[in-house]
């Protein structure tokens, strides 16, 4: 659909420097998926998950997520991790 809009030239560029949307087109269509991604996400966790502390406890083990890890390089504390 097509139409006009009036958006912040440099919003827009930025938007489009941070994505690395191919187009201004593209830019809009990314930025309006991830506000609904949001508000969607925000929606369900505010609903929780009805189990309660000590009931997560009972059924989750923290070293269920070690092979998760493995891929991840562990930042020293306090220390920025490098960009690639």
């Amino acid at each position: 659909m097509k139409m006009t809009m009036h958006i912040d030239e440099g919003m827009l560029a930025e938007a489009i420097k941070i994505t690395g949307a191919s187009s201004k087109t593209k830019a809009v269509e990314m930025a309006l998926r991830e506000m609904t991604r949001r508000a969607r996400l925000k929606a369900v966790l505010s609903k929780g998950s009805g189990v309660s502390p000590a009931g997560l406890a009972d059924v989750y083990d923290p070293k269920s997520l070690d092979p998760c890890r493995v891929a991840e390089d562990q930042a020293p504390y306090g220390k920025r991790r490098s960009r690639r």
